[in-house]
């Protein structure tokens, strides 16, 4: 059995379609499934079991000896909220304790971690396990995510092979749900198609043209292939940048979607949100040497392939992945 938590949700729901694709159906998908939603991103896949996540340490201590391999991509990924408590609960200690277990029952797992541990870029974006205790993020759900990678380095027991993987800006079929957090390539498809127009933040740094901040956009199909790559090769522990590896300016998406949806570009400037101003990152670039040295030789999207293929294939048929 492939265990994968947060299943119902964007990115390990689409994980789930490239197991299924390789022929593991023996999933169990954890989550809390009381979220309709985003029943959706589970419905047709081959599927085992269904375990709610504040139920899934009992159940594991039951069927750990049938485990093979932990995805842990279950979050609270919501950069806009400013509870501690919530991130305390569902990121940092509910991860805590899937290691230990990891620890226990002698089980690989991957976990994902994620740039906004990076912050404003200050320190690069490098992912040399050195550097990590130095990262200031700049929001909780950053905080977070750093404050368990420093923890794992930490930790003397580790499981056999894990990995924790610093997932850049993801976009892709499967995030529907996601709201105000969804991707930009989301947000000016239904912008778009409603209006005929797209609005993009203005820059409010004189470095930066309006529309030239750049981030590094990752399609969802190239992050779930390097999951599956790692669940394979099990070996070479430690924390790794998942991104394109390339920066692309929000002025390049926003193109390549009207011309996807067969539309003329027309885009209005407008300030970025007061509560997200001061945290806004205004480039993201993953250096992505670490993985490949590792082997993973398989070449991503580029911002044009992916989103064609996301708008043509899934937002313009309604479709999932």
């Amino acid at each position: 059995m492939i265990v994968v938590t947060g299943a119902a949700g964007f990115i390990a729901s689409c994980l789930v379609t490239r197991l299924n694709e390789a022929n593991f159906n023996d999933i169990v998908v954890v989550d809390n499934f009381s979220i309709a939603k985003k029943e959706n991103n589970l419905k047709g896949k081959k599927i085992r079991e269904y375990v709610d996540r504040m139920e899934f340490f009992n159940w594991l201590e039951k069927n750990y000896e049938e485990v093979e391999f932990i995805f842990h991509l279950g979050a609270r990924t919501d950069t806009t909220e400013f509870n501690k408590d919530v991130f305390d609960l569902l990121n940092l200690n509910y991860s805590k304790q899937m290691w230990n277990a990891c620890c226990e029952y002698q089980i690989p797992l991957v976990y994902a971690s994620s740039a906004a541990t990076y912050g404003s870029g200050k320190l690069g974006y490098d992912d040399e396990e050195a550097m990590i205790p130095l990262l200031h993020p700049l929001n909780p759900y950053g905080d977070s995510k750093n404050d368990f990678d420093k923890w794992a380095l930490e930790q003397t027991a580790k499981p056999f092979f894990w990995a924790g993987l610093k997932f850049f800006n993801v976009y892709g079929p499967n995030e529907y749900h996601k709201g105000r957090m969804a991707s930009v390539v989301l947000h000016a498809f239904n912008q778009i198609k409603e209006t005929g127009k797209l609005k993009l933040f203005r820059s409010h740094r004189p470095d930066f043209k309006d529309g030239e901040q750049m981030r590094d956009f990752i399609y969802v199909k190239d992050l779930v292939e390097v999951c599956y790559f790692l669940m394979q090769n099990r070996k070479n522990s430690g924390i790794y940048n998942l991104g394109s590896g390339k920066a692309r300016t929000f002025l390049d998406l926003a193109f390549q979607t009207f011309q996807a949806m067969g539309r003329e570009a027309e885009i209005d400037f407008v300030d970025t949100p007061a509560d997200i101003r001061d945290t806004y990152q205004y480039f993201t670039e993953a250096n992505m040497q670490k993985l490949r040295s590792i082997g993973y030789d398989k070449p991503f999207h580029t911002l044009e392939e992916g989103v064609q293929d996301y708008v043509k294939n899934y937002l313009l048929e309604g479709k999932y992945y």
